[in-house]
């Protein structure tokens, strides 16, 4: 008995000391760590929300929408969120779930017959749960170039016709590398089960009840763009306004345009377990399908030690899974030409934290984050803006001497060849299976590089190494430069070649290194 009634004691001690050691970070302070973070990192503009316990206790906007306008951020200023769309496709197909008109380990081959993967087991096998927990074999970022950077002609129905033609890098459901071009096949099967477009099905079923008022499935389909960012990215060493880039054919993966404001609305009903409206007596999913997204499906390695203990990391439905000091964080982050977001949730805490950039660093939403979380878990003494900005630069010097010792390489080899390069030897029409054909030609001598799917992939090419040349793409935003290896027939002819990308900076979506041109025959 005595034990029994020390307990509650005890525990109430815990909660208090937690309670008094946690100093949740006010708004004064927010305004003063976002400052900090534009500067530090060379942002224009940054939208920061925070919930908690089902209220909006901070939304703001900071900085400039564009560097063009100088025009202000403000709480309801949109942007594209990029990857943190999948959770609205998985919501989507939980809302299906639900109805009775689909369930997640139903075969994608009932829906679309003409799904085809790299192996005839997987296609049989592969289900609705395998195109959202990013577990398929393909490698990371696998045909990403069939919609990314947006100048391509790739229409949905080649982009799920050629994913028989990419190549497995590891076991079926062995391993966790992220991907996109399965949530587009996700949202195909969306639309042939509810008969709406994906964009549609967003639309009138989540962004309306949810009041959702501002925000749109795609940026085409906004209603009013008097007040949304322009994407940022450094240039030469500036930071610039760049093209805004996305194909429309990818929405279901990352296609959403949206502000801090609406998706206030968005992750309260998450953290509410799908409910919604006056008296949260409205009800978007099931608390049977919120369990379902925020169950471990894939597992993610989580090595050494870090600041929030954490020990286990998974992709569920949609949602990036972790545990923090203990408690449950669901989150996820995306990613497009100089836009970058993040969405994080403690459910348990009924906290959440929205951070939106227009620029693509991704340390400052991370440094943003971090410090809000660090002021709830009672985390103290961590100066994250100085902690991620030293990683930045350890990053980018490693970069900057990869690329600055290949430029030397480049301009000796152009000091030494004196015209003796062959460039007939390397011209001509390549093919690969599943991106189709690049150019290979002469222009004022040089050789050129040309893409006839992907036309902002073009660019002169430089001799560096035998038979391997620098592409240098004419649009410097991309900053995507790459390793193009040909190889050799018997006579010395080039018979295909090979890519890669050089910076280990380089987003992942431009995945050279799963081509392989093989020349056409003439």
């Amino acid at each position: 008995m005595k034990i029994r009634s020390l307990i509650p004691a005890f525990f109430l001690c815990i909660i208090n000391a937690a309670a008094i050691y946690a100093q949740p970070i006010n708004s004064a302070q927010i305004d003063a760590l976002v400052e900090k973070t534009l500067k530090t990192f060379d942002v224009p503009g940054i939208a920061v929300a925070v919930v908690k316990d089902g209220k909006v206790i901070h939304a703001k906007g900071y900085g400039v929408r564009s560097l063009n306008t100088n025009q202000k951020m403000d709480e309801f200023t949109l942007f594209g969120i990029a990857s943190n769309s999948k959770a609205f496709t998985v919501a989507a197909l939980g809302m299906l779930v639900d109805e009775g008109k689909l369930k997640w380990d139903d075969k994608v081959t009932d829906y679309v017959p003409e799904f085809r993967l790299y192996d005839p087991y997987v296609t049989e096998a592969f289900t609705i749960r395998d195109l959202l927990t990013h577990r398929s074999g393909l490698g990371l970022g696998a045909g990403d170039l069939m919609f990314w950077p947006d100048s391509n002609s790739f229409s949905r129905k080649e982009i799920i016709h050629n994913l028989r033609f990419l190549k497995a890098v590891s076991g079926f459901r062995t391993k966790y590398d992220y991907d996109n071009l399965l949530y587009i096949v996700a949202g195909e099967v969306l639309t042939r089960i509810s008969g709406l477009s994906w964009e549609d099905f967003v639309e009138t079923r989540i962004m309306q009840p949810l009041n959702m008022e501002r925000s749109a499935a795609s940026f085409k389909r906004l209603k009013d763009g008097t007040n949304v960012i322009d994407p940022h990215a450094p240039v030469d060493g500036k930071v610039k306004v760049i093209r805004r880039d996305w194909s429309g054919n990818a929405n279901a993966a990352g296609g959403i345009y949206s502000n801090i404001t609406d998706m206030c609305k968005w992750i309260i009903m998450q953290m509410e377990n799908g409910k919604y409206g006056d008296s949260l007596k409205n009800q978007l999913f099931t608390i049977e399908v919120h369990d379902e997204m925020w169950t471990p499906q894939t597992i993610i390695p989580v090595r050494g030690t870090n600041s929030y203990n954490t020990h286990f990391g998974s992709y569920g439905l949609g949602w990036f899974l972790a545990d923090v000091k203990g408690y449950k964080q669901a989150s996820h982050t995306g990613g497009l030409a100089g836009i970058v977001t993040q969405v994080t949730l403690i459910p348990e805490l009924k906290l959440g934290i929205i951070v939106f950039t227009n620029q693509q660093s991704g340390a400052a939403f991370t440094a943003i984050t971090n410090t809000i979380k660090d002021s709830y878990l009672g985390i103290k003494g961590m100066d994250r803006v100085k902690e991620m900005h030293e990683r930045v630069v350890k990053n980018e010097t490693n970069a900057e001497k990869i690329i600055a010792a290949i430029q030397k390489d480049i301009e000796l080899q152009q000091k030494n060849d004196h015209g003796k390069t062959d460039t007939l030897l390397f011209t001509g029409t390549y093919t690969d299976p599943w991106f189709g054909d690049v150019v290979v030609s002469t222009r004022n001598h040089k050789l050129w590089f040309d893409s006839k799917k992907s036309m902002l992939l073009t660019g002169e090419m430089f001799a560096y190494k035998g038979n391997t040349f620098i592409v240098k793409w004419t649009d410097r935003s991309l900053d995507a430069d790459a390793f193009v290896k040909f190889n050799l027939d018997n006579s010395g002819k080039a018979s295909g070649m090979t890519m890669e990308a050089i910076s280990p900076l380089t987003d992942f979506s431009f995945d050279f290194q799963d081509l392989d041109f093989k020349r056409a025959k003439n």
